[in-house]
C-alpha cells in the first residue's frame, strides 16, 4: 500500500492554517479589543505582549498558501477566484495592522492616535474578511469544467458576513485571554471583566452558525445526522459546552493561564467540526483533496522541503515564546 501524498498535505495545510489562527487571532484580537482602553501606557503593553512574535505568526499563513498552490493546485485556482475581493481586503487589513504595529511606537504623540486607528481598523478588516471567506468556503463554489464558474460576489452571503462578525467575537475572547495571561493590574483585571460576556457572545454565535449550517446546506446535515458520523460529531458539541463551562469559571476565579488555554481548545473543537463536516472536499461540496491533487511527483518533491522546513517553523516559534513567556509591563519596551 503507497503513501497517501494528497491526505499527508492536507494534514499539513489544515494544521499550518489553524496554528496561523490561534498564533495571528490574539494578535488580531488585541486590535480588536483596543478601542475598550483609553490609557495609552495600557495600550502600550497591549501591544508589547505580542511586539516579539506577531511577524513570525504570518508564517503559517504563508505556508497553508504555499501547500494549497503546490499539493492541491485545481483548490487553489477555484477558491482564490471565488474569494479575491475577500481575501485582498483581508491582506489590505493585515498590512494596515503591520503599518500600525510598526508606526504607532515612533509617532509623535500627536500623531499616535492616527495608527491606534489604523491599527483597529486593520484589525477588523482582516478578521471580518477572513470569517466572511470562511463562510464562503463553508457555501461551497460552483465549478464547471474544473473552473470556477460562479459571480465576483457569490462570497457576499448572510451567512457569510454572520461568519465574519462571529469570528471578530472569537478573536476578541482569544485576545482577552492572552493579555490575562500576559498582562497585570488593572489591565488584567478589565480583560478579567471582559471575559464572560465574550464568552457567552461567543458560545451564542457559535450556536447559531451550527445550527444555521445544517438547515443552508442538506449535503452537511446528511453528514452530521447519518451513521456512523453522527457518533463522530456527538462529542463536539458535548466537550463545547463542557469547555465554556470550565472558561467560565476560570474567568471567575481570576485564573492566569486557564482562559486562554481553554480558549485555545475552543477553537480548536470549533475548526474540529468544521473538518468533520467538510472532510474530504477541498472544494466543497464535492471536490476531494484526491479530485484536486497534483501529481504524485509534485506532491513528493514538495514534502520533501516542508518536511525541512516546518520543524525550523516549530523551534523559532517555540524559543521566541519561551524567551518572551514572562508578564509584561509598562517598565517594558520591544522597540
Amino acid at each position: 500500500m503507497g503513501i497517501d501524498l494528497s491526505l499527508i498535505w492536507a494534514v499539513i495545510i489544515a494544521f499550518g492554517v489553524m496554528m496561523y489562527v490561534v498564533m495571528d487571532g490574539f494578535d488580531l484580537g488585541i486590535g480588536i479589543l483596543f478601542p475598550f482602553v483609553r490609557d495609552e501606557g495600557e495600550r502600550d503593553v497591549m501591544m508589547n505582549t505580542v511586539a516579539p512574535v506577531w511577524d513570525g505568526n504570518e508564517t503559517w499563513l504563508v505556508l497553508g498558501g504555499a501547500g494549497l498552490f503546490g499539493a492541491f493546485p485545481l483548490a487553489y485556482s477555484v477558491v482564490l477566484s471565488a474569494l479575491y475581493l475577500p481575501l485582498i481586503l483581508m491582506l489590505l487589513g493585515l498590512i494596515f495592522r503591520g503599518v500600525a504595529f510598526e508606526f504607532r511606537f515612533k509617532a509623535k504623540a500627536d500623531r499616535r492616535h492616527l495608527w491606534d486607528k489604523a491599527f483597529i481598523g486593520g484589525s477588523l478588516t482582516a478578521t471580518f474578511f477572513q470569517g466572511v471567506a470562511l463562510g464562503a468556503y463553508i457555501n461551497g463554489f460552483e465549478v464547471v469544467n474544473r473552473t470556477y464558474a460562479g459571480g465576483p460576489f457569490d462570497w457576499l452571503t448572510p451567512f457569510s458576513v454572520f461568519c465574519g462578525l462571529a469570528l471578530i467575537a472569537a478573536y476578541a475572547l482569544l485576545g482577552c485571554t492572552w493579555l490575562i495571561m500576559k498582562t497585570e493590574g488593572r489591565l488584567q483585571q478589565q480583560m478579567h471583566d471582559m471575559a464572560r460576556p465574550l464568552v457567552l457572545v461567543v458560545l451564542g454565535v457559535t450556536g447559531i452558525v451550527s445550527l444555521w449550517t445544517p438547515f443552508a446546506h442538506s449535503a452537511i446535515a446528511e453528514r452530521w445526522f447519518s451513521l456512523p458520523n453522527l457518533f463522530w460529531f456527538m462529542p463536539v458539541p458535548v466537550l463545547v459546552l463542557l469547555c465554556t463551562w470550565k472558561l467560565l469559571k476560570a474567568v471567575a476565579d481570576n485564573a492566569n493561564y486557564s482562559p486562554f488555554l481553554l480558549t485555545l481548545v475552543l477553537i480548536f473543537l470549533g475548526y474540529s467540526g468544521l473538518g468533520i463536516s467538510l472532510w474530504p472536499n477541498v472544494i466543497p461540496p464535492s471536490i476531494s483533496i484526491w479530485e484536486a491533487a497534483a501529481p504524485p511527483q509534485s506532491q513528493g518533491f514538495m514534502l520533501v522541503g516542508a518536511l525541512l522546513i516546518i520543524p525550523f517553523i516549530l523551534m523559532y516559534t517555540a524559543w521566541s515564546y519561551y524567551v518572551f513567556r514572562g508578564k509584561v509591563t509598562q517598565d517594558d519596551g520591544y522597540h
